[in-house]
Protein backbone atom coordinates (compact mmCIF):
# COMPACT_ATOMS: atom_id res chain seq x y z
CA UNK A 1 0.00 0.00 0.00
CA UNK A 2 1.35 3.40 -0.92
CA UNK A 3 2.30 5.39 1.87
CA UNK A 4 0.57 9.09 2.21
CA UNK A 5 2.77 11.45 0.37
CA UNK A 6 2.53 13.74 3.58
CA UNK A 7 1.43 17.66 2.45
CA UNK A 8 0.58 20.17 4.55
CA UNK A 9 -0.10 23.27 3.52
CA UNK A 10 -3.23 23.85 2.08
CA UNK A 11 -1.31 25.46 -1.03
CA UNK A 12 0.83 22.66 -1.25
CA UNK A 13 -2.37 20.50 -1.55
CA UNK A 14 -3.95 23.29 -3.68
CA UNK A 15 -0.79 22.87 -6.27
CA UNK A 16 -0.87 18.54 -6.02
CA UNK A 17 -4.16 18.83 -7.30
CA UNK A 18 -4.35 21.41 -10.11
CA UNK A 19 -1.02 19.66 -11.48
CA UNK A 20 -2.95 16.58 -11.85
CA UNK A 21 -6.25 18.17 -13.16
CA UNK A 22 -4.28 20.69 -15.89
CA UNK A 23 -2.09 17.55 -16.71
CA UNK A 24 -5.18 15.35 -16.71
CA UNK A 25 -3.49 12.76 -13.92
CA UNK A 26 -7.46 12.46 -13.05
CA UNK A 27 -9.27 11.22 -16.75
CA UNK A 28 -11.33 13.57 -17.96
CA UNK A 29 -14.75 13.56 -16.62
CA UNK A 30 -13.35 10.82 -13.94
CA UNK A 31 -15.07 11.48 -10.31
CA UNK A 32 -12.71 12.57 -7.80
CA UNK A 33 -12.46 10.77 -4.09
CA UNK A 34 -12.39 13.14 -1.88
CA UNK A 35 -11.74 10.67 0.96
CA UNK A 36 -9.16 8.75 -1.30
CA UNK A 37 -7.06 11.98 -2.23
CA UNK A 38 -7.35 13.13 1.20
CA UNK A 39 -5.61 9.78 2.14
CA UNK A 40 -3.05 9.44 -0.37
CA UNK A 41 -1.73 13.09 0.76
CA UNK A 42 -1.72 12.56 4.27
CA UNK A 43 -4.45 15.36 4.75
CA UNK A 44 -8.04 15.62 6.09
CA UNK A 45 -11.28 15.84 3.62
CA UNK A 46 -11.45 20.24 4.28
CA UNK A 47 -7.86 21.09 2.84
CA UNK A 48 -8.41 19.33 0.12
CA UNK A 49 -12.40 20.59 -0.25
CA UNK A 50 -10.86 24.04 0.08
CA UNK A 51 -8.31 23.30 -2.94
CA UNK A 52 -10.95 21.73 -5.05
CA UNK A 53 -13.71 24.81 -4.58
CA UNK A 54 -10.66 27.10 -5.78
CA UNK A 55 -9.82 24.38 -8.93
CA UNK A 56 -14.08 24.68 -9.98
CA UNK A 57 -13.63 28.31 -9.71
CA UNK A 58 -10.42 28.49 -11.90
CA UNK A 59 -12.50 25.71 -14.54
CA UNK A 60 -9.97 22.90 -14.01
CA UNK A 61 -12.38 20.67 -12.62
CA UNK A 62 -16.22 20.70 -12.20
CA UNK A 63 -19.26 20.53 -8.95
CA UNK A 64 -21.89 18.49 -9.65
CA UNK A 65 -24.82 18.86 -6.89
CA UNK A 66 -25.49 15.96 -4.81
CA UNK A 67 -22.88 14.22 -7.17
CA UNK A 68 -19.24 15.47 -6.07
CA UNK A 69 -16.20 17.07 -8.13
CA UNK A 70 -14.50 15.57 -11.26
CA UNK A 71 -12.21 16.43 -14.05
CA UNK A 72 -13.27 18.60 -16.57
CA UNK A 73 -13.66 16.89 -20.16
CA UNK A 74 -11.19 17.09 -22.97
CA UNK A 75 -13.64 18.91 -24.98
CA UNK A 76 -12.78 20.32 -28.52
CA UNK A 77 -14.78 23.09 -28.47
CA UNK A 78 -14.07 24.44 -25.02
CA UNK A 79 -10.63 24.07 -26.49
CA UNK A 80 -10.96 26.28 -29.72
CA UNK A 81 -12.46 29.03 -27.63
CA UNK A 82 -9.78 29.13 -24.67
CA UNK A 83 -7.16 29.07 -28.22
CA UNK A 84 -9.04 31.92 -29.59
CA UNK A 85 -9.49 33.60 -26.35
CA UNK A 86 -5.58 33.40 -25.82
CA UNK A 87 -5.17 35.19 -29.27
CA UNK A 88 -7.06 38.21 -28.11
CA UNK A 89 -5.14 38.28 -25.09
CA UNK A 90 -1.59 37.81 -26.02
CA UNK A 91 -1.54 40.20 -29.24
CA UNK A 92 -2.87 43.19 -26.86
CA UNK A 93 -0.46 42.12 -24.76
CA UNK A 94 2.58 42.09 -26.91
CA UNK A 95 1.63 45.15 -28.69
CA UNK A 96 1.96 46.40 -25.49
CA UNK A 97 5.05 44.83 -24.42
CA UNK A 98 6.75 46.48 -27.68
CA UNK A 99 5.17 50.14 -26.70
CA UNK A 100 5.49 50.12 -22.95
CA UNK A 101 8.49 48.15 -21.66
CA UNK A 102 11.79 49.55 -20.89
CA UNK A 103 14.84 49.38 -22.72
CA UNK A 104 16.14 47.44 -19.45
CA UNK A 105 13.90 44.87 -19.43
CA UNK A 106 13.55 43.83 -23.00
CA UNK A 107 17.04 43.53 -22.78
CA UNK A 108 17.28 41.27 -19.53
CA UNK A 109 13.63 39.14 -21.77
CA UNK A 110 15.87 38.72 -24.70
CA UNK A 111 19.41 37.39 -22.87
CA UNK A 112 16.57 34.88 -20.89
CA UNK A 113 15.07 33.92 -23.69
CA UNK A 114 18.45 33.88 -25.87
CA UNK A 115 19.93 31.89 -23.14
CA UNK A 116 17.99 28.72 -22.18
CA UNK A 117 14.27 29.55 -23.65
CA UNK A 118 15.02 28.50 -27.16
CA UNK A 119 17.09 25.55 -26.40
CA UNK A 120 14.95 22.23 -25.88
CA UNK A 121 17.65 19.57 -26.03
CA UNK A 122 17.56 17.32 -23.33
CA UNK A 123 14.05 18.56 -22.15
CA UNK A 124 11.18 15.97 -21.69
CA UNK A 125 7.88 17.85 -23.17
CA UNK A 126 6.19 18.68 -20.14
CA UNK A 127 9.56 21.38 -19.30
CA UNK A 128 9.65 22.66 -23.10
CA UNK A 129 5.82 23.63 -22.67
CA UNK A 130 7.14 24.84 -18.60
CA UNK A 131 9.95 27.33 -21.03
CA UNK A 132 7.50 27.83 -23.76
CA UNK A 133 4.44 28.94 -21.30
CA UNK A 134 7.56 31.61 -19.65
CA UNK A 135 8.10 32.84 -23.27
CA UNK A 136 4.83 33.63 -23.61
CA UNK A 137 4.27 35.26 -19.76
CA UNK A 138 7.23 37.32 -20.22
CA UNK A 139 5.86 39.17 -22.95
CA UNK A 140 2.34 39.90 -20.92
CA UNK A 141 4.36 40.93 -18.12
CA UNK A 142 6.42 43.59 -19.68
CA UNK A 143 2.87 44.54 -20.91
CA UNK A 144 2.68 46.42 -17.76
CA UNK A 145 -1.17 44.77 -17.68
CA UNK A 146 -1.75 42.52 -14.51
CA UNK A 147 -5.02 41.33 -15.73
CA UNK A 148 -3.82 40.37 -19.00
CA UNK A 149 -1.32 38.44 -17.15
CA UNK A 150 -3.38 36.83 -15.01
CA UNK A 151 -5.94 35.81 -17.66
CA UNK A 152 -3.03 33.98 -19.69
CA UNK A 153 -2.13 32.52 -16.70
CA UNK A 154 -5.69 30.95 -16.26
CA UNK A 155 -5.78 30.23 -19.94
CA UNK A 156 -1.95 28.07 -19.68
CA UNK A 157 -3.60 26.22 -16.74
CA UNK A 158 -6.33 24.98 -19.46
CA UNK A 159 -4.88 23.99 -22.40
CA UNK A 160 -1.59 23.11 -20.86
CA UNK A 161 -2.35 19.51 -21.71
CA UNK A 162 -3.08 20.11 -25.21
CA UNK A 163 0.11 21.98 -25.46
CA UNK A 164 1.71 18.70 -24.49
CA UNK A 165 0.58 17.03 -27.42
CA UNK A 166 1.52 19.88 -29.70
CA UNK A 167 4.56 20.59 -28.64
CA UNK A 168 5.81 17.17 -30.07
CA UNK A 169 4.97 17.68 -33.28
CA UNK A 170 6.15 21.38 -33.89
CA UNK A 171 8.94 22.05 -30.98
CA UNK A 172 11.36 23.05 -34.19
CA UNK A 173 8.76 25.43 -35.28
CA UNK A 174 7.39 26.83 -32.40
CA UNK A 175 11.11 27.79 -31.61
CA UNK A 176 11.42 29.60 -34.66
CA UNK A 177 8.58 31.51 -34.57
CA UNK A 178 9.49 32.94 -31.09
CA UNK A 179 12.77 34.01 -32.64
CA UNK A 180 10.82 35.88 -34.60
CA UNK A 181 8.24 37.41 -31.88
CA UNK A 182 11.27 38.07 -29.85
CA UNK A 183 12.96 40.29 -33.03
CA UNK A 184 9.79 42.49 -33.39
CA UNK A 185 8.88 43.24 -29.73
CA UNK A 186 12.88 44.03 -29.47
CA UNK A 187 12.49 46.97 -32.83
CA UNK A 188 9.25 47.77 -31.01
CA UNK A 189 7.52 47.00 -33.80
CA UNK A 190 3.99 46.03 -32.60
CA UNK A 191 2.21 45.47 -35.74
CA UNK A 192 4.83 42.77 -36.67
CA UNK A 193 5.22 41.35 -33.21
CA UNK A 194 0.91 41.09 -33.02
CA UNK A 195 1.03 39.41 -36.35
CA UNK A 196 3.66 36.97 -35.81
CA UNK A 197 2.25 35.97 -32.38
CA UNK A 198 -0.88 35.74 -34.21
CA UNK A 199 0.63 33.44 -36.73
CA UNK A 200 1.97 31.07 -33.74
CA UNK A 201 -0.56 30.68 -31.74
CA UNK A 202 -3.96 30.45 -33.69
CA UNK A 203 -5.03 27.39 -34.39
CA UNK A 204 -7.69 26.01 -36.95
CA UNK A 205 -10.83 23.46 -35.46
CA UNK A 206 -9.91 20.54 -37.14
CA UNK A 207 -6.28 21.20 -35.79
CA UNK A 208 -7.23 21.17 -32.15
CA UNK A 209 -10.16 18.23 -32.63
CA UNK A 210 -6.87 15.91 -34.17
CA UNK A 211 -5.33 17.14 -31.08
CA UNK A 212 -7.92 16.42 -28.18
CA UNK A 213 -8.34 13.08 -29.90
CA UNK A 214 -4.48 12.28 -29.55
CA UNK A 215 -4.61 13.62 -26.47
CA UNK A 216 -7.52 11.02 -25.24
CA UNK A 217 -5.69 8.03 -26.68
CA UNK A 218 -2.26 8.84 -24.59
CA UNK A 219 -4.25 9.26 -21.43
CA UNK A 220 -5.89 6.07 -21.79
CA UNK A 221 -2.73 4.59 -23.43
CA UNK A 222 -0.19 5.09 -21.79
CA UNK A 223 -1.34 8.01 -19.12
CA UNK A 224 -0.85 11.59 -19.31
CA UNK A 225 2.36 12.05 -17.32
CA UNK A 226 4.03 9.72 -20.32
CA UNK A 227 3.00 11.81 -22.28
CA UNK A 228 4.75 14.91 -20.46
CA UNK A 229 7.65 12.67 -19.59
CA UNK A 230 8.54 12.04 -23.14
CA UNK A 231 12.30 13.06 -24.41
CA UNK A 232 12.68 16.26 -27.09
CA UNK A 233 15.59 15.40 -30.05
CA UNK A 234 18.22 17.86 -30.04
CA UNK A 235 16.84 21.14 -32.08
CA UNK A 236 19.74 23.66 -33.00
Amino acid sequence: MAQPVQVTRVSDIYDQIKSRAAGFGIRPGERINEGALARELGVSRTPVREAMNRLVAEQLIEFRPGTGFFCRPLDPQDIFNLYEMRNVVETAAVRMAAQRASDDDLNEFATETKGKGLIVKGLTIAQAVTFDEAFHLGIARMSGNHELLRTLMGINDRIRFIRWVRMGRRVKDSKAEHRAILDAVLDRNADAAASELARHIVHRKDQVVDAVRSGISSIYLDGAEALGAQSLESVE
